[in-house]
């Protein structure tokens, strides 16, 4: 008798899985200003998941409460197994590692050849290095194959300011790669992009999710966007979830309370 051949599991079945993101009732103030309120989310493997608000609603402080960089003052938030409430500063630079970011600005070193920013994804494992030339073959193999991967391998010699703008997030998101994340942060990644590059970073992004079982939460500002290109979609407005549910049970209709000043109804899957 043959024994099974192991297969990767499917999409769906990733999404079937627990959640390498659970916040719950979280609350989140800077001094007696508070910013979020009782807000709930999950993040599975393999799935995207759309961040939405007004500015102000929250969405960029809900992002920082997940790695830790705000303060966190009610309910849990737990990232990849680390309890987010209560880590020290060596725990937190762990989970850092495990989560990449990408931005609305690129962050990139505008000098450095586009390989040399992607490299800079690895500094956490490669530890103290010269940028110039103190990266591992293996590192360097890693790079250009996320490189590839993004489809722009042959910028690699490149100048990273040379690049358009489209480009150099393609640049950023391989950065992010090389971390080896297990969660994926985009923080208005195509805010400064035209409309077809914003849709080719939300593709790439979204391939990502799918292909490796990273789950990536983005917070965009454009309704078609976000219905486009993503699983599920969660709603902030004046730092509380209107919405948590997913992307196919949604429209603009449903969405458009989250900018109005009536506010929208509740629409929970539980997330």
């Amino acid at each position: 008798m043959s024994t099974p051949t192991q297969t990767q599991p499917t999409t769906a079945e990733l999404r079937q899985a627990l959640p390498l993101v659970t916040v719950r009732g979280l609350d989140v103030a800077y001094g007696d200003q508070p910013v979020l309120s009782g807000v709930n989310l999950d993040l599975r493997p393999g799935e995207m998941v759309a961040l939405l608000g007004a500015s102000g609603s929250g969405k960029s402080t809900l992002m920082k409460s997940l790695t830790g960089f705000a303060p966190i003052t009610g309910g849990s938030v737990r990232v990849v197994g680390y309890d987010v409430t209560n880590l020290l500063r060596g725990e937190l630079q762990k989970l850092r590692s495990d989560v990449g970011q990408v931005f609305q600005q690129f962050n990139l070193i505008p000098r450095m050849s586009v390989l040399t920013n992607v490299l800079t994804g690895a500094l956490h494992a490669a530890g103290p290095v010269n940028l110039a030339g103190g990266f591992s073959g293996k590192h360097r193999k890693l790079a250009m194959h996320y490189l590839d991967r993004v489809g722009i391998a042959h910028k690699a010699k490149d100048p990273a300011r040379s690049l358009s703008g489209g480009q150099q997030q393609r640049v950023a998101i391989a950065r992010a790669l090389m971390q080896q994340p297990r969660v994926i942060l985009a923080d208005e990644p195509v805010a400064s992009l035209d409309p077809k590059l914003a849709d080719s970073v939300l593709e790439l992004l979204r391939g990502i999710a799918t292909e490796d079982g990273i789950p990536v939460l983005v917070s965009l500002h454009v309704l078609p966007l976000a219905l486009a290109h993503s699983d599920r979609i969660v709603g902030l407005r004046h730092g509380e979830m209107l919405v948590s549910a997913p992307t196919a049970r949604l429209d603009a209709a449903k969405l458009a309370g989250l900018y109005s000043q009536e506010g929208a109804n509740h629409d929970d899957d539980g997330a």
